[in-house]
């Protein structure tokens, strides 16, 4: 076990282990026709705070640094503040402040960070198994990097700890390490699902909230560390609804008005060269048809005016919390592709690039979530997306891995093993796509940590653990 692993691993003792908030699944849009009918079921995380310690603290890590600065002395910085670099000048065990600049690829050059909150998790469910063999790739799991979801208000809370471990890593290793944040709570979030329903009204005041409450702090926590490099994914599934389902289920005007106000105003807010940005672009099942391509591409210049234009919006994550496969191979998926000429995750950020391009947007790049899709010919419809039976977690987060034009990264967006959506049907946030025959009927409520699901894409990953 490399040193900085069982940093990580230490501190993630003292971390949720159950039910989280942070994960979910993000539905396929469009399968129903080539202008609309997306589910755009997102992702789905308010099934619970789970059970255990949030590991928001600074203190959960042992002292390697003998800091003097306020806090507990881990990185050796003599700065005021944290003595971890956050917001001090120290350095830690490096002779030199850690460049973490970059004129690239965000997800380049350092080390992706592993979040401590899903270490523990995977290790509750390593706790239950007695197969020595599924242990030892349960294990690897554990050294892989998935995104730390903040999917409602009290979760920003625990997003200063979280970034604190990274920074701590950063004055171990010497080298930029980079922390990935889902940035996850617009009012009437998910307009087209019933799993994925966020906290937060329009009617009730919730434009403001999601400003005062959430981005802003977000920004303070942001802001205190720049010397962080810090990617984000914004609003898993809220404006590609706007492409395919205005008018049904929760997708009004309104809500419209709002998701667009929304995602400008944390884009402008979180304007900091520090600060990667990728919007949730769906995938290729849901604006895989050039109509919704071109709808999409709209809506995202729109957007992107609206805040005015921020540089540091790198570009678009597609697949995030989905299974859609990157290529399909011969018989590969064997649903209706409905003149859907998008064969997968490769082929929808080549077109989608095109389409971007076609309203000035030529310079944006993707990452792709391969966090479950690693096996095909799991569910007999595109659209289905939730705890899809057969699942495998797929390809391993890593920059420039070839395959698509401005591919920058594959990162597990959606980490594996958070349940998608209960299948009982009493449920006040029961989704119907939960209840369908491809859909794990042992599934607990969205967000929480779902063992045995989590068993089958361990067993299912491929390439192999």
């Amino acid at each position: 076990m490399s040193n900085w692993f069982a940093v990580l691993f230490a501190a993630s003792i003292a971390a949720c282990s159950g039910a989280g908030e942070n994960g979910g699944d993000e539905g396929a849009g469009g399968a129903s026709g080539p202008t609309g009918g997306g589910t755009g079921a997102g992702t789905p995380t308010g099934g619970g705070t789970g059970a255990g310690t949030p590991t928001g603290g600074t203190g959960t890590v042992d002292p390697t640094g003998g800091g003097t600065g306020a806090g507990t002395p881990t990185g050796g910085g003599t700065g005021a503040g944290t003595p971890t670099g956050s917001t001090g000048a120290g350095t830690g065990s490096c002779p030199t402040a850690v460049d973490i600049s970059t004129t690239g690829n965000p997800l380049d050059g350092g080390t992706l960070f592993v979040d401590p909150e899903y270490i523990a998790k995977v290790q509750s469910s390593i706790d239950m198994t007695t197969d020595a063999a599924l242990v030892a790739k349960m294990k690897k799991v554990q050294e892989i990097p998935t995104a730390f979801w903040l999917d409602n208000i009290a979760a920003v809370s625990r997003l200063a700890g979280h970034l604190d471990k990274a920074i701590e890593l950063q004055n171990q290793l010497c080298k930029p390490v980079i922390p990935v944040i889902v940035v996850y709570d617009l009012p009437n979030r998910d307009c087209f699902a019933e799993a994925s329903n966020g906290e937060l009204r329009l009617e009730n005041g919730g434009a403001a909230r999601y400003k005062t409450e959430f981005i802003d702090k977000i920004a303070e926590i942001f802001a205190a560390r720049p010397n962080l490099r810090i990617v984000t994914v914004i609003e898993p599934d809220s404006l590609p609804n706007l492409a395919t389902n205005m008018g049904q289920k929760d997708c009004s005007e309104e809500t419209a008005a709002g998701y667009k106000e929304g995602v400008a105003y944390a884009l402008k807010k979180l304007s900091m060269s520090h600060v990667h940005h990728y919007i949730d672009a769906a995938h290729s099942g849901w604006l895989g048809w050039p109509d919704n391509q071109e709808k999409g591409a709209a809506i995202f210049k729109e957007v992107l005016d609206l805040a005015g234009n921020p540089s540091n919006v790198r570009g678009f994550a597609t697949n995030v919390a989905n299974y859609t496969q990157l290529k399909y191979a011969d018989g590969a998926e064997s649903y209706d592709q409905q003149f859907n000429p998008c064969f997968g995750e490769y082929d929808y950020v080549n077109q989608f690039g095109q389409a971007l391009s076609a309203v000035g947007l030529g310079d944006k790049h993707f990452i792709i979530d391969t966090s479950r899709n690693g096996r095909g010919n799991i569910r007999a419809d595109w659209g289905y997306w939730c705890n899809n039976i057969g699942a495998g977690m797929g390809e391993r987060p890593r920059a420039n891995p070839g395959g698509a034009t401005r591919l920058d990264a594959f990162y597990w967006v959606k980490p594996p093993g958070d349940s998608d959506g209960t299948a009982d049907k009493s449920a006040a946030r029961y989704d119907l796509f939960c209840g369908y025959e491809d859909a794990d009927q042992r599934a607990p409520e969205a967000g929480y940590w779902f063992h045995d699901y989590f068993v089958e894409c361990v067993k299912n990953a491929n390439p192999p653990l």
